[in-house]
């Protein structure tokens, strides 16, 4: 393997590993969605929203790194998706504009809207911001309706290298089953692991006891989704990349055949699966076991990545075009100059010195347990 292919590999290993992080952290759109489930006082709703409102910013922060990785690693997907179908983009950027909007004004005294209508907006961000993100993500493995054609950028007045092939411009993802099911599944991963968020985050006998008897109903759900959605990945025709001639087609089996020539990612998917399940299943029938969501968060994360890993590696198109095959995205044909990747891996090495200060900003933030009291001295 050259060092091009390399640097390609290394950095789709970034990005899926930053769309990893961002399905983990999307357990604060997950609590927003149970505020009026979970908290049936406004003490419950207090305490719910400054659990998760402390940690909304590394979400939202974790969004746009994940964007600017993929347009500075593999630009020409990023014009194709999100210069094709931006509505599905707009949606998902309004969605978090309305979570930044509403933990900004919903607590100051005056404001126009009300208390209640920005905790509307709050969970309105929960329900559609996983579903959306889910959703989009279907469509590494089920396609697109795109046209990529490269010479057009010579066109003096229409330098467009990219097409969409219909007018509903990203929301034709939502008539395909498979990515629905993918947004669902994603869409109650984030309430189980705002539920073992809360669990572990939050010093309230009533609450733990309500997350707890909730978990049951949506661990369930995810469980569904998430296995009819892998069971389909597994046996569907997928998107082949020849590495001869560049032509792509499609395969049977193609990633079943990625994890099975891939062993290490598999090893990764099915570690991450144990883990999920671990720390959902021991939270449910223990009851004074708090750490299920270190178990899920981690297991969470080693799924998404082997997943995302499989999209693109052992020569698949990542983004296959169902209008043209062969303008399908691949790590080759999509991505940044040589001299770009092998300039920014230097700038990756700081990544870890990052990491290591979200850890330490997190565990400062959750020295001390949520509880009425703190939030009765707030008041004060």
């Amino acid at each position: 393997m050259d060092t091009y292919i390399l640097l390609q590999h290394y950095w789709w290993f970034l990005v899926a590993l930053l769309g990893a992080l961002l399905v983990f952290l999307l357990f604060v759109q997950g609590g927003q969605s149970l505020l009026f489930t979970i908290g049936k006082t406004e003490m419950q709703q207090k305490m719910l929203l400054n659990s998760t409102g402390r940690k909304w910013e590394f979400t939202f922060t974790t969004l746009v790194t994940f964007g600017g990785a993929f347009f500075a690693s593999f630009p020409l997907f990023y014009s194709t998706s999100f210069g094709g179908a931006y509505w599905v983009w707009v949606l998902i950027l309004l969605c978090f504009v309305l979570q930044a909007v509403s933990y900004e004004y919903q607590a100051k005294k005056g404001n126009l809207l009300g208390k209640k209508t920005y905790r509307v907006f709050l969970w309105l961000n929960g329900v559609l911001g996983p579903v959306l993100i889910g959703t989009a993500v279907g469509t590494f493995f089920n396609g697109a309706n795109f046209i990529v054609n490269k010479e057009q950028l010579t066109v003096a007045f229409n330098p467009v290298i990219s097409t969409w092939a219909t007018p509903w411009h990203g929301l034709e993802a939502a008539l395909v089953v498979w990515n629905v099911c993918l947004g669902l599944a994603v869409f109650f991963l984030s309430r189980v692991l705002s539920l073992l968020y809360f669990v572990n985050n939050i010093d309230d006998t009533e609450i733990q006891h309500k997350s707890r008897r909730q978990l049951r109903w949506d661990a369930a759900l995810f469980l569904v989704f998430f296995l009819v959605f892998v069971g389909h990945l597994l046996v569907q025709e997928g998107f082949a990349v020849n590495p001869e001639t560049k032509e792509v087609f499609q395969e049977p089996f193609k990633y079943l055949t990625n994890f099975l020539e891939m062993p290490v990612v598999l090893a990764v998917l099915l570690v991450g699966v144990v883990g999920v399940l671990f720390g959902i299943g021991k939270t449910v029938f223990s009851a004074t076991w708090k750490k299920g969501i270190w178990f899920a968060g981690a297991g969470t994360v080693f799924t998404v990545l082997a997943l995302l890993l499989c999209a693109g590696w052992n020569n698949t198109a990542y983004y296959p075009s169902l209008t043209d095959l062969q303008s399908s995205l691949t790590l080759e044909n999509s991505s940044s100059s040589f001299f770009t990747l092998k300039t920014m891996s230097y700038v990756s090495i700081f990544i870890p010195f990052v990491l290591a200060y979200i850890v330490y900003a997190w565990r400062a933030l959750d020295l001390r347990k949520i509880n009425r009291k703190e939030m009765e001295e707030l008041e004060d």
